[in-house]
């Protein structure tokens, strides 16, 4: 049952109040679409095996990237991607490229790493309120190389406070991408 349940969560659409550098709400041309999780973090379902690829074998099993294209082919976005590319990372720098590589052949669509890191950060849940974790990363992404045409499926491993996906987004979104729509292999309980 827990195997079969995806979990829908929502870009954030307003800046937070007392953050600097942007106010207000997010434009349209640089929002993402309602992204979705394979699990919760944790769960009894794929959750437990997200954690174990994470943080004991390095490499995200087989198994997930079946269920995660399964679950991305059901959702069946609108308008639908036509390449996948993914949220680098300083600590983990091969292992959501690697699932994201994998899980774009499995939907037989072209996986192109067009996102680069411009400074590292701390892990969004060491942050305190909305504003810290958006000051986080601010800024922290660039798009390099060029773009495909059409929508692209964003993939990271875990979404926690979601200002990750939506900075990452805005960053395609500003670089011309049609629409931006997020998935993750689970979704943290706290949000």
């Amino acid at each position: 049952f827990l195997r079969r349940q995806p979990v829908e969560f929502e870009p954030r659409l307003r800046w937070p109040p007392g953050f600097v550098e942007v106010k207000g709400n997010l434009g349209a041309e640089s929002a993402s679409s309602s992204g979705r999780a394979l699990s919760l973090w944790g769960d009894a379902g794929w959750g437990r095996l997200v954690r174990v690829g994470k943080y004991d074998d390095g490499r995200f099993a087989d198994e997930l990237v079946t269920a995660s294209a399964d679950l991305i082919r059901r959702w069946a976005p609108a308008p639908g991607p036509t390449w996948v590319t993914c949220v680098p990372s300083s600590r983990h720098p091969e292992l959501v490229p690697d699932f994201a590589a994998r899980l774009a052949a499995s939907l037989g669509l072209p996986f192109v790493d067009v996102l680069v890191k411009t400074r590292d950060h701390a892990p969004q849940k060491e942050m305190d309120n909305s504003a810290q974790q958006l000051a986080n990363v601010h800024g922290a992404f660039a798009v390099t190389g060029e773009l495909p045409s059409g929508p692209v499926l964003l993939v990271d491993d875990v979404v926690d406070s979601r200002w990750t996906l939506t900075v990452a987004g805005a960053v395609l979104r500003t670089a011309g991408v049609e629409a931006v729509h997020p998935f993750v292999l689970a979704k943290a309980t706290g949000d």
